[in-house]
């Protein structure tokens, strides 16, 4: 099976394209590809499919082998990969996930995509809705505590969980403690992705994430687009922010015209390779 390897700032991602639909053995098969010691290593083994309702279909399967709805990081990279690997000439193209379809504003130099500028939609703020087990139509510095760890959290769903934290000082939190906790807290159901921020201007912040099926991954588009969210509603940013994170640094817009969250920022191409077949445990499809 052929594979690319591919990273937005830094969260990396094994791309599989040229097929109808995923292995059967997927979850099984991303936790083995995704493997740092004993195979590929990886954030996460993404699917570029064919879609019925949009130019291209996006699955991506956690290094845990769990599926989350969407990945701002991944679905750039698929963004970049359809364009340099000529599978559209297009520049502006529609990609179908989990969550919905997305568009991507793709910016090219010498035929090759710089960067990628992705509308991620409408946040949900409904508590219910993100998931959370809190019944509020906005949860907003709601406090919250895990393993000797107090704070409050603004929950924001981009299409999947997300409980953003403010803090004074990043350096000070205990980050291997607390962010496995939170994933898991009971006021997620489905679990969460858990973002660190500290607010340096009301345009620049700084954030680190423990991504849900994950562990800490270098950058999270989703979670950069949940700090914007959380940092408008809480009075702590503008709707405009840099956000740096470990991996580099993410543009993140929420329009007042549309209500759309809009995040740019780059996708690389590292090499491409087989996993042989006799690695997969199966040859079946689903």
């Amino acid at each position: 099976m052929q594979f690319t390897k591919m990273h937005g700032l830094g969260n990396d991602f094994i791309i599989v394209a040229g097929m109808k639909q995923v292995h059967e053995n997927v979850n099984q098969l991303a936790v083995r590809m995704c493997d740092r010691n004993f195979g590929i290593g990886a954030d996460g083994l993404v699917y570029i499919l064919p879609s019925a309702a949009a130019d291209f279909q996006m699955r991506i399967f956690n290094s845990d082998g769990s599926e989350p709805e969407q990945c701002g990081n991944a679905i750039r990279c698929v963004g970049k990969y359809v364009y340099d690997h000529r599978l559209t000439d297009q520049t502006t193209i529609r990609v179908e996930t989990k969550a919905g379809i997305q568009t991507l504003e793709l910016t090219v130099t010498d035929k090759r995509v710089q960067s990628v500028r992705v509308d991620m939609g409408v946040p949900i703020l409904q508590g219910l809705q993100i998931p959370t087990a809190i019944d509020q139509d906005v949860v907003l510095q709601v406090p919250i505590s895990a393993d000797g760890f107090q704070s409050t959290f603004t929950a924001v769903s981009m299409g999947n969980p997300h409980c953003v934290i403010m803090m004074d000082r990043l350096a000070d939190l205990p980050f291997d403690q607390v962010g496995p906790a939170l994933e898991v807290h009971p006021y997620f159901p489905k679990k969460t992705n858990v973002e660190f921020v500290e607010v340096h201007a009301p345009k620049e912040v700084t954030m680190r994430v423990w991504e849900r099926g994950a562990g800490e991954t270098l950058a999270c588009g989703t979670g950069a687009c949940a700090v914007c969210v959380a940092g408008v509603l809480a009075g702590r940013t503008e709707r405009r922010v840099l956000v740096h994170l470990k991996g580099g640094d993410l543009e993140i817009e929420w329009s007042q015209t549309d209500n759309h969250v809009y995040m740019t920022g780059p996708a690389v191409e590292v090499f491409q390779g087989q996993w042989l077949l006799s690695c997969l445990n199966t040859g079946k499809m689903a």
